[in-house]
């Protein structure tokens, strides 16, 4: 496989060398850009890495939220179907990812100078269908010659939608996760009844997560390294100076948030919750939340830090290592997520004997069966409001009472597989019956 990405100008790009594979120019409405093909010169990621490079359109540090993201996206797909017709490429498929090349499907079926491509399988795989990639149809001559009597496939609501496109033109497509496919057809932001229709097109294959790096056995980043046979002793360690580095006391459940502080994590009921918990259970648990987003959100998680001293620690802000010291050190991993098409905080969480306890969506109900049913292991809330995460909470605390059934539960979860390993068979197998169709 070989992964075609559009340029940045960040740390990755800064510090590797790339070999220029193919140069030419491209026509957006009435501007010509040039675009280049650069290509990571030693598979040091293990597969081939294709860079697309464009003055003015990509070659920017940041990914989004320039005026002209509708314009760098359609000239990043414009540019690599004009790049494998040009160089007469036809591979075995062709894998898109979200808004960001869903047009890609369309434009080698349909597109009047790449016909060319038109045999080749197509499968897009929805991330998160909230984010759709509209434009209008004043913006229709950014797009080469088609049939104009295919316009329909571009359209939903009077605009035309990246994503709709992807799921009307692509052979297949996959979402994150199976509950993620059944949520998208009452509940993708106006694309309820396209993906009712085209539901016997979709699989829902579960993300994975890459298990050297995610190891509390082998982990750097870690105070100190454990196995599933030594998890008590290691979680123990990690903890009391996760617990100090905080100044918040270390005999107690330590209940985590780590992701981005916005409505879709559900963040906006963290504040209520942590005070609700601690007021509730008479300060007999910890709580440590680390992450960044609204404005508001932040302020109200750092206000509570003078009210709660010793049962209550924030980090506001990114910090890779420290969240995977908070994995290693914690009981449980809150996460009251509205939308979750998948989730990897809950597959990181179980990976360090961290149990999840979360919101009954998405990728999470497909990866936290709770402790009720039969083979449960995590803790899990169909509800999203503050009285529910706080009896899901008192759960948790009835748990870690219960010191058998507790370390039982935690080496089950370290042995779980959620390797990307396990996800890949399934795409291969994908992948085999379009090509033999």
């Amino acid at each position: 496989a070989s992964v075609v990405m559009p340029y940045y100008d960040r740390k990755f790009v800064q510090e590797n060398s790339f070999d220029t594979v193919f140069t030419s120019t491209g026509i957006l409405g009435s501007k010509t850009y040039t675009y280049t093909i650069l290509k990571e010169s030693t598979n040091k990621l293990g597969f081939e890495l294709y860079l697309i490079h464009i003055p003015g359109f990509l070659d920017r540090k940041e990914v989004y939220c320039y005026p002209d993201e509708i314009e760098q996206f359609i000239c990043f797909q414009l540019s690599f179907v004009d790049w494998i017709s040009k160089t007469e490429q036809k591979p075995d498929i062709i894998h898109c990812h979200d808004h960001h090349s869903g047009l890609i499907p369309f434009l080698i079926n349909h597109s009047i100078p790449y016909r060319n491509l038109s045999s080749i399988p197509t499968v897009c795989t929805i991330h998160n269908g909230q984010y759709q990639g509209w434009f209008g149809w004043d913006k229709i001559s950014f797009l080469p010659d088609f049939d104009l009597s295919k316009a329909g496939l571009l359209d939903w609501s009077n605009c035309i939608n990246s994503l709709a496109t992807a799921v009307k033109c692509c052979w297949k497509f996959t979402t994150v996760s199976p509950s993620y496919l059944e949520e998208l057809s009452y509940n993708s932001n106006g694309l309820e009844k396209l993906f009712q229709m085209e539901k016997s097109k979709g699989i829902g294959i579960i993300n994975g997560i890459d298990t050297e790096v995610w190891d509390p056995e082998k982990d750097s980043m870690i105070s100190k390294n454990y196995s599933v046979e030594a998890i008590e002793q290691g979680k123990k360690e990690n903890k009391k100076l996760l617990c100090k580095e905080f100044g918040i006391s270390v005999g107690k459940p330590l209940v985590v948030f780590i992701g981005r502080l916005v409505g879709e994590k559900g963040a906006d009921l963290l504040a209520e919750s942590v005070s609700t918990c601690i007021d509730r259970f008479d300060g007999k648990l910890n709580f440590l939340i680390l992450g960044s987003g609204d404005t508001s959100t932040e302020n109200t998680l750092l206000a509570l830090s003078k009210k709660y001293k010793k049962n209550y620690g924030v980090y506001i802000g990114y910090d890779e290592e420290l969240s995977h010291r908070i994995y290693a050190g914690a009981d449980f991993l809150i996460m009251p997520s509205r939308v979750e098409p998948c989730g990897l905080n809950q597959l990181y969480a179980m990976r360090y004997g961290t149990i999840p306890v979360v919101h009954k969506t998405g990728g999470l109900k497909d990866t936290v069966i709770d402790i009720s049913e039969r083979n449960g292991y995590g803790l899990s809330f169909e509800a999203l409001n503050v009285e529910s995460i706080s009896d899901t909470i008192g759960r948790a605390m009835d748990l870690y009472k219960e010191t058998v059934k507790l370390k039982k539960i935690r080496k089950e979860i370290m042995l779980l597989d959620f390797s990307w390993h396990r996800s890949a068979m399934e795409y291969v197998e994908l992948y085999k019956s379009l090509i033999t169709t």
